[in-house]
């Protein structure tokens, strides 16, 4: 996977990724601090820069869309793992070139 910042482009496997703002802010997020897991709040806090409102399912919604667009299964995802209760990491051995 390839993240070019500047550009706001993703390419994985191959091919370029369409991602909504929000969407990329999350993946960037998380791409940048790999191995680090971040709470759903601390996700809306940092990407929506406003305190956490408590609706769990906006972020859940976001995360599922990315693995849509990024993973090669959606269902057994190999870049934006979940820690149970806790919430979301970008696995550390996967390599994100910016």
């Amino acid at each position: 996977m390839v993240i070019l910042s500047d550009k706001r482009e993703v390419t994985c496997r191959g091919r370029k990724v369409e991602l909504t703002f929000t969407e990329f802010e999350i993946l960037q997020l998380l791409a940048q601090n790999p191995g680090q897991v971040f709470s759903k709040e601390q996700i809306y806090d940092i990407v929506w820069k406003e305190p956490y409102a408590g609706d769990y399912n906006v972020v859940m919604s976001h995360i599922h869309h990315i693995r849509e667009k990024i993973e090669e299964d959606p269902g057994h995802p190999v870049y934006i793992q979940t820690v149970r209760r806790v919430g979301y990491r970008f696995n550390r051995n996967i390599t994100a070139a910016n």
